[in-house]
Order: structure tokens, then sequence, then C-alpha cells
């Protein structure tokens, strides 16, 4: 009796603590990256990869807002390596530049609404970023 009475209880437990387990990080979504020279801008989906966070291209779009469907990369990967290093702030990874078409490594801070990514060379001393805003 007492051990059904305590598997009952850990049942219940399990149960409230649950969703709260399963629940996304916040660095999870689908991102609208800045605007590039010509005014072009993309939405990133980022999602977990292993232990650590990737994004990929997941639309893009043309000056104006219209949606391209012949962007060449499309689907592309575009952030990997990018693991959690708390207060909200990521680390540790790499992103791809499409104006570039260079990899550097990549930092993240997430404030509200706003993301922002940055590439960095000379072991991380100097950076060029981009404040990326949540699409969902």
């Amino acid at each position: 009796m007492r051990s059904r009475t305590l598997a009952k209880a850990l049942l219940a437990l399990s149960w409230i603590l649950a969703p709260g387990l399963l629940a996304a990080d916040p660095v999870e979504g689908t991102w609208k990256t800045g605007e590039g020279e010509d005014g072009g801008y993309a939405h990133v989906s980022i999602a977990p990869c292993g232990d650590a966070f990737c994004g990929s291209i997941s639309a893009a779009y043309e000056p104006g807002g219209r949606e391209s469907k012949t962007y060449p990369h499309l689907g592309r990967q575009l952030i990997w390596d990018m693991r959690a290093e708390g207060g909200n702030r990521y680390g540790g990874g790499q992103i791809w530049a499409p104006d570039t078409g260079k990899t550097y490594l990549s930092k993240m801070e997430l404030k509200g609404e706003t993301l922002t990514v940055k590439g960095c060379v000379a072991g991380g001393l100097l950076c060029r970023g981009q404040d990326w805003t949540r699409v969902d």
C-alpha cells in the first residue's frame, strides 16, 4: 500500500515537472536577420543539434519583402556548434556569412525578442554583428 502511494506521488510529480524539463531553449525558433547591403534578408531557424544549437536559412526575402524561392542558399546551415553559456549567452560556435562566403567564430546574446549575432576574427577580439528579431 505504501509503495503504491509513493508511486502515485512520483507519477504526479513527474506530470508537474515534465513540461519544464521539455521546454524549448529561448534561442530556438525562427529569426529575421538584419538587411544585407541590397536590402534583402533571411529567416534563420535555430534548433538543437546534438548538445549545441545550429541554424539554417529557412526563407529568403528580396528588398521590399517579396519571398525569393530561388535564393541559392536556402536550407544551408549558417550557424553550428553554438553552446549555451548561461545568462542568455551562446558561444563557441561558428557562423557562415553569405555576403563574404567565409566562416567566422561566433557568439550570440538574447535580449527579449532580439538576438545579437556576431562573427569574430582574431580569436574573438574583432567582431561584426547584426540584431535579429524573432519571427516565431
